[in-house]
């Protein structure tokens, strides 16, 4: 039975999804409405406009996510990823419908990248994917968020495609969805297994780069490493999926140093 919240992530000035739960952006007793979607006047082309104070980057950022990872970003070797360690959760974690994408927190894990050790704060959905590869888009992506002690962040990501079993904890997930339909429903899912999931991430070649948040305010230094292999998910999983999440994708970024897509726009008109 889904249960509306009463501990909610409230964030400053924007629910910030790669930011959510972390150090700057702190839950708190309420949830705050949206500042920002997906459509229209609320969406990716407007979110500059929306604050320009706090969203300067969405506009102005030259490092910016996501972008179309390619040859150029490809650490071939699996010996080159980070190290990553995520813990069952066998009474299962917080899963809460944000109105902009669902979200696990109270999972745990580490990330041990270029030396410094980063900390699992939330993970939570995109649809369709986010970065393409190659050219290729996904119908969904995930993205685990990671905290180091000086504030920095890391995100792994890893895109979803549609065939064969869902990987767990997928599966489990999806079967949650039905409790969360709403923006506010929050629910306990049932036991997380991560184990496939990171046997995935340490076997198989990564894109890395430096990047952004893919949310408002769409702040930059966001360290990104996102598998080069899709994870596999049920018709049955990918539906519940879409039905909840319906379309949270930012657009595709120029590549990291070049001119911020909307700046070219405002330059030449």
């Amino acid at each position: 039975m889904a249960r509306f919240l009463s501990i909610l992530p409230l964030l400053a000035g924007a629910l910030a999804h790669e930011h959510h739960g972390t150090s700057l952006f702190p839950r708190a007793e309420q949830l705050a409405p949206p500042t920002f979607g997906y459509h229209g006047l609320t969406g990716p082309l407007n979110w500059f406009n929306l604050n320009q104070t706090t969203n300067e980057m969405c506009a102005k950022g030259t490092h910016q996510s996501p972008i179309d990872l390619s040859q150029p970003f490809l650490l071939a070797s699996p010996s080159s990823n980070p190290q990553i360690s995520l813990s069952n959760a066998p009474k299962g974690a917080e899963f809460i419908n944000l109105g902009t994408t669902v979200e696990v927190m109270g999972a745990n894990g580490t990330l041990v990248k270029q030396g410094k050790t980063s900390n699992l704060i939330q993970f939570h959905f995109h649809s369709p994917s986010e970065h393409s590869i190659n050219g290729v888009y996904y119908p969904l992506e995930v993205h685990f968020v990671f905290q180091a002690e000086d504030a920095s962040l890391s995100v792994v990501g890893f895109v979803i495609d549609i065939g064969g079993t869902s990987f767990e904890p997928l599966g489990a997930l999806a079967s949650s969805l039905g409790e969360i339909p709403q923006r506010g429903n929050e629910t306990t899912t049932k036991p997380l297994d991560f184990a496939r999931l990171e046997r995935h991430f340490k076997k198989h070649g990564t894109y890395q780069y430096s990047g952004s948040l893919t949310t408002p305010p769409c702040s930059e230094g966001v360290a990104w490493t996102v598998s080069a292999q899709p994870l596999s998910v049920d018709t049955k999983a990918f539906n519940a999926f879409k039905g909840v999440l319906k379309f949270n994708a930012r657009y595709t970024q120029n590549n990291p140093g070049e001119v911020n897509l909307l700046q070219h726009i405002a330059d030449t008109l």
